[in-house]
């Protein structure tokens, strides 16, 4: 974002000023003192963005149990005469020890901090807790929002900024297919804004650096420690590699289709040849394609069909089928 590069810039040239100023003996020292100071600072508030809330709770928890174990540990050895140079060098090796150890066992399980209290489970209220990224396609797609409307999915939906002028731009086309698809887009946010079952978000973070929208949802999905809601088969690998939960409408809409079993029968329009010499190729209301063998000949008749096998893909469900009889 600009105005937060403006900020970091300016906060760095107030800690350079700073240091000149105290710098009586040797401004010019302290002002690049004071300049080296104010740029880690800015590193590290850049680093520390990525750092979920879960994850900043366990780490502190973890560093405060560990101190407090090597002081209790520090106390035992006061019990003995050790000499007190021996004393010190011990308490500091066993205190550095014992924050490691509290600070991997507290990242290790932090997924049983919650908001800021670790090791406390709070009772969620409200579902629209749950906090998912959405991504263009998704939004284009639509079936989104007949799920809302359902009542099955009750959340707080994250949308970014860039994903919102993605829309924007595909609305401002001068291909018709791609102007429709941005319309329709934009209809659906507004549409999801007023079901009352959820909440839409707009999420102003920018990710500098990063030029492919994919991989901008992802990390921010990651620092919100959100699940990202897509139909986009390349972006559910994506986030899957890096660790965040997805949430794929066409995975839904597969689970959902009906189950068929070798030897069900069913019916079925035979509309176009298949890839196979003889075969036909129909489709079920669903969408589901389903293959006939030595059917080519039956093209636009409805025909008694016996299925042989089913396929399941990535990119849907395929039924092999013999004709009946």
């Amino acid at each position: 974002m600009f105005s937060l590069t403006i900020i970091r810039i300016l906060f760095v040239v107030l800690l350079t000023g700073v240091g000149y100023l105290l710098g009586e003996k040797n401004p010019w020292m302290f002002a690049l003192g004071g300049f080296l100071i104010g740029s880690a600072l800015v590193v590290f508030e850049i680093m520390a963005r990525r750092v979920s809330l879960k994850g900043l709770s366990a780490a502190v928890f973890g560093i405060v149990l560990g101190l407090i174990v090597a002081k209790l540990f520090g106390g035992l050895l006061s019990l003995f005469n050790i000499p007190q140079e021996i004393d010190y060098n011990l308490r500091v090796l066993f205190t550095l020890i014992f924050i490691y150890i509290g600070l991997t066992l507290g990242l290790k399980g932090k997924e049983e901090f919650h908001l800021i209290i670790p090791y406390v489970r709070f009772r969620r209220q409200e579902l629209k807790e749950e906090a998912i990224v959405v991504d263009t396609s998704s939004i284009i797609d639509g079936r989104i929002l007949d799920i809302v409307r359902t009542g099955f999915l009750e959340a707080r939906f994250i949308l970014p900024r860039f994903v919102l002028n993605e829309l924007h731009a595909l609305a401002d086309s001068t291909e018709h297919l791609k102007r429709q698809k941005g319309k329709r887009g934009i209809e659906i946010l507004h549409a999801l804004k007023k079901e009352p079952n959820i909440e839409v978000v707009i999420n102003e973070q920018e990710f500098e650096g990063f030029s492919d929208v994919d991989t901008k949802i992802v990390n921010l999905a990651k620092m919100l420690d959100a699940k990202v809601l897509t139909t986009d088969y390349n972006l559910n690998r994506i986030a899957q590699l890096e660790g965040v939960k997805v949430l794929n409408v066409n995975d839904l809409a597969n689970a959902l289709k009906p189950i068929f079993i070798p030897g069900e029968k069913l019916s079925i329009k035979v509309i176009k040849e298949g890839k196979e010499p003889n075969q036909g190729v129909g489709y079920l209301e669903d969408g589901t394609m389903v293959v006939v063998e030595n059917a080519r000949w039956l093209i636009g008749k409805i025909v008694d069909v016996e299925v042989t096998s089913v396929l399941q893909s990535p990119s849907g469900r395929i039924i092999f089928t013999k004709l009946a009889g």
